[in-house]
């Protein structure tokens, strides 16, 4: 818990550093015939600055991922899955992850888990960067999230499906600005990303829907659609169980679920949509991306309210909620009003650090298993024969 607290404030330091433009509208330069040279000075170093923070916290995010050992709650099963791939045996996963599986073990001459577990570590962290990084107005707020809401130490379990929901935030970029070749971009890059987890495909209903400027009334639909899965328990469970066949005849299966599971979630989205309610006119209304953000953090309501019974209803949520990264720092930086901005800055600020508190005391359950951390660096990694110790 420690080591988690001291790696978020130590990235979100560097991440402060960071110089977006909302950061350089209040840059005076003196005046006379220097002032462009100025500016020019003054921009070099804001970019030589930010390279540096870029790769410092691509650094220790991907150390502190890929020196991991037995931590998460799927990490042994990755382990059987990828020497089963190894091995050419029959296994669920998607064929991009076989590919990159087969790949990685024959050039490492071994089964070499932990060069997986680091690569598929680098390719998270490097396009969740690279979405704070352009699909954000401030970095630095965008990256705070990031890591307050756990959302970079959830990425240690499901590798496959963090890539694919990396990918997925990604693509969303495609829609904002919607025309014939940004719709080709966001299906291939979705259908990219179902090489490695399917279930990113239920994005290009979900997207298309949040990305259509919404009346009051649609969430009379919105109210039915909920009402109606709640209903259908049976039939979504047999969608859900195609999409995820390793699930049937699990634990998973026969556990009970309440809405009380999706306690941290709900009050996430809820906080957010207060928020943009808030600040909807400055801030909502007229920009397509915060807007479709919004109605995808509605929708993620509704979801959790009529599914609570799913045992892979975040699976399909986190695909909505994720944005709240987004959002935010967006809404954040549209606020012209000195004395809202601060009362918002301040609100998000203790709403995400009481949710980073909640979410460490949760790390060490079942669900999660992120805590304790261990590093090969440290322990004698054994393998493959003792995966039943977890």
């Amino acid at each position: 818990m420690v080591l988690y607290s001291l790696i978020a404030a130590m990235t979100i330091l560097m991440a402060c550093r960071y110089r977006t433009t909302e950061d350089s509208r209040g840059v005076v330069c003196p005046a006379g015939k220097q002032s462009k040279r100025f500016l020019a000075d003054y921009a070099n170093r804001s970019r030589m600055i930010n390279i540096l923070m870029l790769v410092s916290i691509f650094t220790v995010l991907t150390l502190l991922a890929a020196l991991r050992l037995e931590v998460g709650n799927d990490y042994g099963t990755y382990v059987v899955t990828c020497h089963e791939i190894f091995q050419k045996g029959y296994v669920v996963t998607e064929p991009g992850f076989n590919f990159v599986v087969r790949v990685l073990y024959t050039l490492s001459g071994k089964e070499d888990y932990l060069l997986m577990f680091g690569v598929f570590a680098a390719a998270i962290v490097a396009v969740f960067l690279k979405v704070l990084r352009e699909q954000s107005e401030s970095f630095a707020w965008a990256f705070f999230m990031f890591m307050t809401m756990g959302l970079y130490y959830r990425s240690f379990n499901t590798v496959r499906y963090y890539f694919a929901l990396a990918l997925a935030t990604f693509a969303i970029r495609y829609l904002i600005e919607i025309n014939t070749v940004n719709a080709f971009k966001f299906l291939a890059t979705i259908l990219f990303a179902s090489l490695f987890h399917k279930s990113v495909l239920v994005v290009i209903p979900m997207y298309i829907i949040a990305r259509i400027p919404w009346k009051k009334w649609a969430l009379i639909p919105l109210a039915i659609f909920g009402a109606v899965a709640a209903l259908l328990h049976n039939q979504i469970m047999e969608i859900a169980l195609k999409l995820y066949p390793s699930y049937n005849n699990t634990v998973y299966i026969e556990e009970t679920h309440s809405i009380i599971d999706n306690t941290a979630p709900i009050m996430g989205c809820l906080f957010m949509i207060v928020v943009g309610i808030i600040c909807y006119k400055e801030a909502v209304k007229d920009r397509a991306d915060n807007r479709m953000y919004f109605n995808m953090n509605i929708m993620a309501v509704v979801l959790y309210l009529s599914c609570f019974w799913l045992p892979l209803v975040t699976r399909f949520a986190y695909y909505l909620t994720t944005v709240q990264i987004l959002l935010i720092p967006n809404i954040i930086c549209s606020v012209r009003d000195p004395r809202k901005k601060k009362g918002i800055s301040i609100a998000v600020i203790v709403f995400c650090i009481l949710y980073f508190i909640y979410f460490l005391k949760q790390a060490d359950n079942p669900g999660f298993r992120v805590l304790p951390y261990k590093s090969w660096l440290f322990y004698e990694h054994r393998w493959l024969n003792q995966t039943d110790t977890f």
